[in-house]
């Protein structure tokens, strides 16, 4: 029978290359003990621009016991960033490209049972050319993350090396109310010397442990073959997976047995459902319609980036519940196996995808990497329930136009197609794709980052574009991949502004936003970006080095912004009073508005223990002309449901001064475009605008940064304007984009002179 052994415990590891480290009698004795899961990068990794990147080195001694002598032994990792050799008692067992999938090595003719052997692994988290991702905003934690196990099976199993998969699949063919027409697809492997026959048996059983269906096959194996066998089954009358209503599950029990021996045997949870999405009505699930009010997570989390555990899992998915999500975007890599099991036990519908994002390789133009890690993804997840869109892409148009990458978008959607018919394929557009463009046609759904409010514009820019993208394309079915604002508990606001960094516009965008997308049902989804701020090294904004702020939570997972309390208010049904500004202590103004999020219908607010006002509404209440007296002044607000008193708390300190500190330290809200460039004193009061005429045969500021770049005199326009721009860290997540759209983010930065002066130049430069 098959056994796993877990190997978490007592390694040695060094943050540097040691080439003799292979080696069996190499001497580690003065290396540092650690514990799987681990990262080198656990603080610098989100701390600012440089963290460590480079080759490190982890062993570890272990012993098989001789009773596993005559078996299949191998060594199986679940997440090892991102390039991984492994050498067993000196031998290279081999080499594993991309972070994020469990992959595995056979190690049985190396090691010696009984006696100590000695495991080598390097890993590498330095970005080449033909690993995904090249570049994205998210730091890539280096190291072996994730558990490490082994695998002792006998030499007739379920195929462990397809893919890192468990060798079995549960196709859905046909789901109903009435019956669950199954096929069990699994991968059986002989690797004796001699030819074998074995009995495939399926048992399928319900939450209650009885059974409800099964199915066997005889299979007859020739020595070294591996066999594709399927099993039809029928469940009659199921209980369907229903997301959070019911998220019921089925186990499969499938098994191999020789004569009296069951010689391997795996037990996988399933749930059956079927589902679709309507280009008008949105999303269905076993045909009722279900609002994927969504959100999207990274996995890294402060001081551990992402050697984190199950205890760390549990408590992002209990967040994840409370502020009411129905579906999850799980960004922007495979995540662990443990937290698709919580998805799947928790009801969640899930967006899961592959690292092919921002930038795709220079020189790899098959997409070998990223399709292996498709692959991957599809295969190892295969029978999770709660997945039901694979991911090919996240704004990956930000390296520019390339045919071969539209050929690559393309394959990557008919092998997922050909992997797995049964699920939706999709993908996040950056938000300067055009609505008419080819890849909002490529996969069946597609989703959008968008940024009004943020990035470009202001919130309620959503509601026009979306309408106009669904005129022009009506039997498109869109939705929203990413949307958000940063928002730092530093800094506070009675007037929140785009780009001012406050806990008040943080709210105040997701208040307008959310409004826009509740109105609109044709939307099949929508995901906030973040749940969680996350580490991303190449940002600096609003004082915060390293990190993406735009979750609803801290990085910590401590405090919940006040913006996770809107979305609790119109997605939660646990009934709940919240007052927004509580870290907004020191207030200037005689009197205050009072904001309140709650998904009570009727809130009593009292103001130093005398009831000033009650209101009646729907999640957001606003209570105006709040007087505050000198020195501290205690807000409170109760709502009776069901006769169980509901009350909220926050105290704010009249001063006779405003306080600095509660002002961003950016001197111009600009964000992050402020900070990418440097612009000379030009004199632009003399400048006179003049129209200029552009063709298509020179250079103008409609054209890419990186197309611009690649012209030695229209580098140097750039250069002259904008400064040395092109050594910013954020520089390459911007060079695809057109100096017009980077101009559409800031106006104020990119007024109408400065695009007159490069325009004026540019067009002087003919392009060969």
């Amino acid at each position: 029978m098959r056994k796993i052994l877990n190997m978490n415990h007592e390694w040695k590891f060094i943050k540097q290359d040691e080439v003799q480290a292979m080696d069996q009698t190499y001497n580690d004795a003065n290396w540092e003990v650690v514990h799987v899961p681990h990262t080198w990068n656990a603080i610098d990794g989100a701390n600012g621009f440089d963290f460590y990147k480079g080759a490190c080195w982890y062993r570890k001694e272990f012993i098989v016991d001789t009773l596993a002598e005559g078996n299949k032994v191998y060594i199986e990792f679940n997440g090892s960033n991102s390039i991984t050799d492994v050498y067993v008692n000196g031998q290279h067992m081999g080499q594993h490209k991309g972070g994020y999938s469990t992959f595995r090595f056979d190690i049985s003719n190396v090691i010696q049972f009984g006696r100590k052997n000695t495991l080598a692994v390097k890993v590498d988290n330095t970005v080449v050319d033909d690993v995904y991702p090249q570049m994205a905003d998210f730091t890539f934690y280096g190291g072996i993350y994730r558990d490490v196990n082994l695998v002792i099976a006998n030499h007739i199993h379920f195929d462990v090396m397809d893919y890192g998969s468990q060798g079995i699949y549960i196709i859905q063919e046909e789901v109903s109310e009435e019956k669950a027409s199954l096929t069990i697809k699994s991968k059986v492997v002989n690797d004796h010397k001699e030819d074998k026959k074995v009995r495939l048996w399926i048992d399928l059983v319900d939450a209650d442990g009885k059974t409800v269906a099964y199915g066997a096959n005889e299979v007859v194996l020739t020595s070294g073959e591996t066999k594709e066998v399927e099993v039809p089954v029928v469940i009659y009358n199921p209980t369907l997976w229903n997301g959070r209503k019911n998220a019921y599950m089925y186990e499969a029990k499938v098994s191999l047995q020789s004569f009296n021996d069951t010689v391997d045997e795996l037990s996988i949870p399933f749930g059956v459902r079927y589902f679709e999405v309507d280009a008008e009505k949105g999303f269905f699930l076993n045909g009722e319609h279900l609002a994927l009010n969504g959100v999207s997570r990274h996995q890294d989390r402060k001081d551990m980036g992402w050697a984190i555990t199950e205890k760390e899992h549990k408590e992002d998915m209990e967040l994840i519940k409370e502020v009411g999500a129905t579906s999850i975007r799980l960004a922007h890599y495979q995540h662990d196996q443990y937290f698709y099991d919580l998805c799947d036990q928790e009801g969640m519908v899930v967006w899961a995808e592959i690292p092919f994002i921002s930038v795709m390789s220079k020189t790899e133009l098959e997409g070998i990497n990223a399709k292996q890690q498709m692959i991957e993804l599809i295969r190892q997840n295969f029978n999770h329930p709660s997945i039901m869109f694979w991911g090919i892409q996240n704004e990956i148009q930000i390296s520019g136009e390339r045919p071969e990458l539209r050929k690559l978008v393309k394959e990557l959607n008919e092998l997922t197609k050909s992997e797995d018919p049964t699920r939706l394929t999709t993908m996040a557009n950056v938000m300067f794709v055009p609505d008419k463009d080819e890849y909002n046609y490529m996969t069946d759904i597609v989703g959008y980052n968008k940024y009004y409010g943020w990035y470009q514009g202001k919130a309620e820019d959503f509601a026009g574009w979306l309408d106009g993208f669904h005129k022009t394309n009506p039997t498109v079915k869109v939705g929203i991949s990413e949307y958000g604002a940063e928002g730092i508990l530093q800094y506070h606001s009675n007037d929140p502004k785009v780009k001012d960094y406050t806990e008040e516009y943080h709210a105040l965008y997701h208040e307008k936003v959310w409004k826009i997308f509740s109105e609109r049902p044709y939307l099949w989804s929508t995901y906030v970006w973040n749940m969680f701020d996350f580490g991303a090294n190449i940002r600096d904004e609003g004082g915060v080095k390293g990190r993406n702020n735009k979750g609803l939570i801290t990085y910590d997972r401590k405090i919940k912004k006040d913006a996770f309390y809107m979305y609790k208010a119109n997605w939660s049904d646990e009934k709940f009073v919240h007052i927004t500004s509580k870290r907004y202590i020191d207030r200037a103004d005689r009197t205050i508005s009072v904001k309140v999020y709650s998904n009570c219908e009727e809130l009593t607010l009292y103001v130093n223990g005398k009831e000033l006002e009650t209101k009646t509404g729907h999640s957001t209440f606003t209570f105006e002309h709040v007087e505050l007296q000198d020195g501290m002044n205690e807000i409170k607000v109760i709502s009776n449901h069901d006769g169980v008193e509901l009350q909220d708390v926050a105290r704010f300190n009249k001063v006779a001064e405003p306080n600095p500190s509660y002002e961003a330290p950016e001197e111009e809200k600009g964000g992050v475009v402020a900070n990418w460039f440097q612009m000379p004193d030009l004199g632009d009061d003399e400048v006179q605008v003049e129209e200029i005429h552009i063709t298509d045969d020179v250079y103008s500021t409609a054209d890419t940064f990186k197309d611009l770049m690649e012209n030695e005199e229209a580098k140097a326009v750039l250069e002259k304007y904008l400064g040395n721009f092109s050594e910013h860290p954020m520089f390459g997540m911007a060079q695809g984009m057109q100096v017009d759209f980077i101009a559409s983010m800031d106006e104020d930065l990119f007024n109408e002179k400065l695009m007159y002066r490069l325009n004026k130049e540019l067009t002087q430069i003919k392009k060969s």
